[in-house]
């Protein structure tokens, strides 16, 4: 996208018009808005669309247009009150200040195209940041892979300020604009999950996700009881339900989406529980865990569609999280025809389990009594 530069005070009230580039191609009207605009609230972006001073092609548009490479986009200057300006103003001068597209205003909390604010990093913990940057399992020109801690969500909503996504754009300014998540993880779910560096990048593998094609994504899960199943495809279709507070659950119901699941047995520990490796065909909210219930094997440790004497069992044998992991993730990238791959190793948490779990199963065969306690971190 052509980036015109303001050079000064009069060219910051003016009107601006960009021509849409290749990396912003296919993208939301609010959401190359909030890129040529970051740090207007979204609510403002929104009003001045429907009022009809945002153009594209001289012609009024939806909040959900599509844009196209070429398109030319009209960017009104958007003026703020004081109060959302910050230190826009001089100490006691009235009136609004005045903020264009991705120039340098006299506020202090408006910051060239790419960056963030020092107040808006600040936000965002220390710590978290330093978290999510050494769970990078692979980083090139069009992806970030992150090996996501269980507990940690991807993103901000729900009572939480902060996830991934924040984490990493407050690490990485230059990028701030285009950093987007590629698909989602539950909160309480480890592993593999994909950060697109350009917007092109998020459209293509889009794209891929909604057609099912090239995407192959596998997981590890902890189940109660002894798998006898063998290799079983799950074909339930799943239907999510809002509760009071705006708590979600899903379950199987035939007037739900179709989701499928394929699930193979890894490794077994006698009665107590299996290990199981499982491919989703589909990306369905909780699919696993509502699909592992429904066999009748849910997975250790869930606190929604868990069972309850076995997650008390499962503590015994030191698992304090559940324990589901998406271990790899791989696909083709449709313009190259080359393929990606990458696997993110069990957390030494789960890996402990496992063990407890593997030396439980031996004493028991040796008819030794089981030791069940919590493995130490150091182990």
């Amino acid at each position: 996208m052509e980036k015109q530069g303001l050079t000064n005070k009069s060219e910051q009230t003016a009107v601006r018009r960009v021509t849409v580039g290749e990396d912003d191609a296919g993208s939301r009207l609010d959401r190359f808005l909030t890129r040529q605009y970051p740090d207007v609230p979204k609510s403002r972006l929104f009003r001045i669309v429907r009022k009809g001073e945002v153009r594209v092609n001289g012609k009024r548009a939806d909040i959900d247009t599509r844009l196209a490479s070429g398109d030319e986009v009209r960017l009104p200057p958007i003026r703020l009150e004081p109060k959302q300006a910050g230190s826009a103003n001089p100490a006691g001068a009235p009136g609004p200040a005045a903020i264009s597209p991705r120039s340098e205003a006299p506020s202090s909390r408006v910051v060239p195209s790419g960056q963030t604010s020092p107040a808006a990093r600040s936000r965002v913990p220390a710590s978290l940041i330093a978290t999510v940057t050494g769970a990078i399992l692979h980083e090139d020109e069009r992806l970030l892979v992150i090996n996501k801690p269980a507990g940690l969500a991807v993103h901000g909503g729900s009572g939480l300020s902060f996830g991934v996504i924040e984490a990493l754009r407050a690490a990485r300014p230059d990028e701030r604009d285009k950093l987007e998540l590629v698909h989602r993880l539950d909160r309480d779910t480890s592993g593999v999950l994909l950060v697109a560096r350009k917007p092109a990048v998020l459209r293509m593998l889009h794209a891929g996700l909604r057609e099912g094609e090239g995407f192959e994504k596998r997981y590890l899960a902890l189940v109660k009881g002894s798998w006898q199943l063998g290799k079983k495809r799950i074909d339930a279709p799943l239907r999510t339900d809002l509760r009071v507070g705006g708590e979600r659950t899903v379950k199987v119901q035939a007037s739900g989406k179709s989701a499928t699941s394929d699930f193979r047995p890894v490794q077994g520990f006698g009665r107590i529980a299996s290990l199981l490796e499982v491919s989703i065909l589909t990306g369905r909210t909780h699919q696993i865990r509502v699909h592992a219930a429904y066999a009748g094997h849910p997975v250790a440790g869930d606190p929604k569609y868990g069972d309850f004497e076995f997650n008390k069992v499962m503590r015994e044998y030191g698992l304090d999280r559940m324990f589901l992991h998406a271990s790899s993730l791989s696909f083709v990238w449709p313009d190259r025809g080359t393929e990606f791959s990458v696997n993110a190793p069990l957390p030494p948490e789960l890996a402990q389990v496992i063990d407890a779990l593997f030396i439980g199963s031996t004493r028991r065969r040796r008819g030794a009594r089981p030791v069940r306690q919590r493995s130490s971190a150091g182990r």
